[in-house]
């Protein structure tokens, strides 16, 4: 018998929402996240991201489709529904994993989960990652896409050095 009050009876959970998405929304995420020679192709809104801003999207797993906006210092993921990231699966430890903004790069790092984080299917304890990057925590797989890259004060377009053109 079980005591989480859920007792085998589906749709019961507060917590347990469902979502419908297109059929070719996870080939768009496919394709983003597919090493491409052109930049034309759809980049499922990534190009509407705020500079300095990430999403991470969930490819397999519970919540498939799934979309996560990482626009702060620390973002957490784990099972405990205090986490930034709720990702609602036993294969998931409570506090799991943190997703780091540093400058203009994001970092992922296990925070001691039981079965672990993994990058590109490697597992990590931390680890630097790049647009297009899988990341795996527990049963759930998240692609990362980054928005547009904040730019230096003198790497504007149309802006000049001082004295320049005088």
């Amino acid at each position: 018998m079980s005591d989480n009050g859920n007792d085998g009876v589906y749709g019961e959970s507060p917590a347990e929402t469902t979502s419908v998405f297109r059929a070719d929304f996870l080939n768009e995420i496919d394709s983003a996240a597919a090493p491409q020679g052109s930049s034309d192709a759809p980049v499922s809104g990534v190009e509407g991201l705020p500079v300095g801003s990430a999403l991470l999207v969930v490819k397999r797993g519970p919540n498939a489709g799934s979309r996560f906006l990482l626009d702060q210092p620390t973002t957490s993921a784990g099972r405990h529904p205090d986490s930034d990231i709720f990702l609602d699966d036993v294969t998931v430890s409570r506090r799991h994993a943190e997703f780091r903004q540093d400058d203009e790069d994001f970092q992922v790092v296990d925070v001691g989960s039981l079965n672990g984080t993994y990058v590109n299917r490697e597992p990590v304890d931390s680890a630097v990652l790049a647009n297009g990057d899988e990341v795996q925590i527990g049963k759930f797989r998240l692609v990362f896409l980054t928005g547009p890259k904040g730019q230096s004060a003198g790497g504007q377009l149309g802006e000049t050095s001082a004295g320049a053109g005088s």
